[in-house]
Order: structure tokens, then sequence, then C-alpha cells
């Protein structure tokens, strides 16, 4: 199949809602259960994304309604953290997952980063320690492991897991 990644647009807002609250439902995805996904959550993120962000999308490719991937990063507000994009959050649709995805939206987000945001220094990610598929993909990608928070999130099987912070640098960093 053959996919085409844009840049999130403010037009996405209920594309995004609906998608995030179909992975949230199916568990596994994201952090958040389906009733943590709100219209506001959507619109705050999304809001950040476009005033100081990177995001992307990947529509369905028969249901140009239907999102099946998104990444979305933005700065923190503090100054002190002006060289950082954060908050970053990846899905891809679970039918879609094993397709090379997750690899084209993150793609297109690092390399935007690279060539038009040279402010960035650094994009910050945190995984739970049991998605070794994706820590192995953000690896692959650049991003280096910087330590362990341990009993940081209580799954649904009712055991403690640890996240795992990760960064990637921009090669074309310039103060």
């Amino acid at each position: 199949m053959n996919f085409t990644c844009r840049p999130t647009e403010a037009k996405d807002a209920k594309a995004l809602f609906q998608f995030y609250t179909t992975v949230a439902k199916q568990g596994g995805g994201i952090a958040r259960n389906a009733q943590e996904i709100t219209e506001d959550y959507i619109q705050h993120n999304l809001e950040k994304t476009l005033q100081n962000g990177v995001g992307y999308v990947v529509e369905h490719p028969t249901v140009s309604t239907e999102l099946i991937a998104s990444v979305h990063c933005y700065q923190l507000v503090p100054s002190v953290f002006r060289h950082i994009l954060s908050e970053l959050t990846i899905i891809v649709l679970p039918s879609f997952q094993g397709t090379g995805l997750g690899k084209l939206v993150f793609n297109a987000l690092l390399h935007h980063v690279a060539q038009h945001r040279q402010e960035i220094l650094r994009i910050e990610l945190i995984t739970r320690e049991s998605n070794q598929k994706a820590i192995r993909l953000y690896e692959k990608l650049g991003f280096q492991q910087e330590g362990r928070l341990e009993k940081r999130i209580w799954n649904a099987t009712g055991e403690w897991e640890a996240d795992i912070p990760m960064a990637w640098f921009n090669p074309n960093f310039q103060r």
C-alpha cells in the first residue's frame, strides 16, 4: 500500500479525536484510556503543535476523513526549554502496525526539525519498558535511552513498569 504523510492541520481535530479514541479503546497503544481522550485534550495538543511544535498524520488510503497514523511534539513553556520538543505522542492504528507507518511519520518529523527547526537541539519521548518494538524503532531512528523511571506505570495487568526516557539530537542545531 502507498501511504502519504502530511503535516497536521487545524482541520484534523475531529479526525484526531476519533483516531485517538479508537486506539485508546483497543488498549496498549497510548497511555490514556478512552475516557481520558476528550475534545479538549485533542484541541490542547493540536493548538500546541500548530503554535510551536511539529506534527504529521497519515490518512487512510481509501477514507480521507480517517487517520491511521499520527505523531506530534511541541515546545514546553519555560524558556529554559526552548531548545526542546517534548510531549511526543506517536500512534498507529493497530490494523496498520508493522507496515512502516511509524517510521514514515517519525522520519517526516525528524527531517522537518533537521531542515527547518535548527533552534531545536533535542526531541524527547518516554516509552514503557515493555514496548520493546517501539524502543528498537526509536533507536534505529537515532534516539538514545537516557535512563529509567522505575515504577512509573501501573499497567493493565496490575504490575509496575518503568518508563524509558529517550532523546534524539538535531544534527543541524544552531544557537
